[in-house]
């Protein structure tokens, strides 16, 4: 079964890959053979990656403004020749009681978790099509399951659950192109957006009482799900959500 895991001669985006969860997904991805297209804002972290990763491609972008999709795509393609597997992994989050947080703030969560995804889809849904085929994978959140009552962050929640319901929805749409379109929800991973609870002895601790496994997951843990459903491992999968939570959703 090994080799049908395998993404040589592929191309694969990955956005947000200057950190946490997007630079995971980008080292496992590389790992697996494919050629990595790094893509985040700081360009700094993305050749820092780079330089870990023969061949990677770095691109900077910032996706909060989702009209940049097609032109980064269109780069891709004129730089790589062709496109095979997107991962929207970019996200951001902002902890704060919905009573207190502003349409501009809600809206700029969307823009960057839910609108830039769907911009980038739209945009690599061709490319994928030209080359007989593809794969999205969008990093949504168990957060799109189950609510965490000691952080607030309805944008947030309302971001990754629509993230899942898109992904399904561009599922059955784009199956007839055998472009496969499919969610991957982390649970809780000790990354940047998560270090004030993961690095805070006594928060965290409750936290992991609250986990089946009794633990934060290890990065390195998403990759057999990663690679799953970007791979022909997983050619018969799409419009699907996998939680990676440690149990946390099965509560």
């Amino acid at each position: 079964m090994a080799p049908n895991f395998r993404l040589d001669d592929k191309v694969a985006v990955v956005t947000g890959a200057s950190s946490g969860i997007g630079a995971r997904c980008a080292r496992a991805l590389h790992e697996a053979g494919a050629t990595v297209v790094l893509v985040a804002r700081r360009r700094e972290r993305l050749e820092e990656l780079a330089a870990e990763l023969p061949g990677a491609v770095v691109l900077p972008a910032d996706l909060s403004d989702p009209s940049t999709a097609a032109g980064l795509v269109a780069e891709v393609v004129e730089r790589c020749g062709r496109l095979d597997v997107l991962v929207n992994a970019a996200g951001i989050s902002n902890p704060i009681p919905a009573t207190k947080e502003t349409l501009d703030d809600f809206q700029s969560v969307l823009n960057v978790n839910l609108v830039s995804p769907f911009t980038l889809a739209q945009a690599a849904v061709g490319a994928m099509r030209a080359n007989g085929g593809g794969s999205i994978v969008n990093i949504s959140s168990v957060i799109a399951a189950v609510s965490e009552p000691s952080i607030p962050e309805a944008s947030y929640a309302a971001s990754k659950g629509g993230l899942a319901s898109m992904t399904r929805e561009l599922a059955v749409q784009w199956a007839r192109h055998q472009v496969r379109v499919n969610c991957l929800a982390p649970g809780w991973f000790p990354t940047e957006m998560t270090a004030e609870l993961t690095g805070h002895e006594e928060r965290s601790a409750r936290f992991r009482s609250r986990i089946p496994l009794g633990r934060f997951g290890d990065l390195e843990e998403l990759d057999g799900a990663l690679l799953l459903l970007a791979s022909p491992a997983g050619s018969y999968l799409t419009g699907q959500t996998i939680v990676v939570d440690g149990g946390t959703s099965a509560i």
